[in-house]
């Protein structure tokens, strides 16, 4: 008969992924040896192993569990059944406040998710651009006609360019938060996306506006 887990394993191994993550943040994925996750998680190197097969599985565990964070949130958000503009700017705090509460999970997705084998990396990509097509379902629902003109994704790209590099410059420890930043951001973009025009794809219209006098 097959021995169960010990209780505590699940314990354990969140925080052996936490160590990792930090670990990754900090200096780099392929700087980064299982020596130091061991030493981080105050294991030896064999009981690191008891719960991870390698430092590839590391990666991607912290990446998948990373993403099934923001998946949760989409479906959370969604079962408010929210009006449009409430529902995306729901959206757009709930991920400001996953990305500072997670930011080394989120840092490694974004700057190690090279790192996977074509497998993992694939199916992380999927789940991304589900989010990413939630999201730009939201925008599309705002407006409804960018839908019409191919504009909702590219927004949604936009978006996302906000707020995914957020941790590169805010400071855990300053006076501006987290919490502070998501209606900036959610209010510069709804602030934006009423003056977006729809015929931006249209090369008629692109060369009607490039030769238009300009108002010095």
């Amino acid at each position: 008969m097959a021995r169960g887990r010990a209780a505590g394993f699940d314990a354990t191994r969140e925080e052996i992924l936490a160590q990792a993550a930090r670990l990754f943040a900090n200096q780099g994925f392929p700087a980064t040896s299982m020596n130091q996750v061991a030493e981080a998680c105050a294991v030896s190197k064999p009981t690191l192993y008891h719960y991870v097969r390698d430092k590839h599985e590391l990666l991607a565990q912290i990446c998948q569990n990373h993403l099934q964070h923001l998946v949760d949130l989409v479906d959370e958000v969604t079962a408010q059944s929210l009006a449009p503009e409430p529902h995306l700017r729901a959206l757009i705090h709930r991920f400001v406040q996953a990305y500072g509460e997670a930011q080394n999970e989120h840092r490694v997705l974004t700057e190690d998710l090279k790192f996977l084998d074509d497998e993992h990396r694939e199916r992380m990509v999927e789940v991304e651009r589900q989010v990413v097509g939630r999201f730009a379902d939201a925008v599309a629902a705002v407006r409804p006609e960018l839908r019409g003109a191919h504009l909702h994704k590219p927004l949604t790209m936009l978006l996302f360019g906000m707020i995914n590099w957020t941790f590169t410059w805010l400071r855990p420890d300053g006076a501006l938060t987290y919490d502070a930043v998501a209606p900036m951001v959610a209010d510069l973009f709804f602030g934006g996306l009423g003056a977006v025009r729809t015929d931006l794809t249209d090369p008629a219209a692109r060369r009607e506006r490039d030769t238009s006098p300009q108002v010095s």
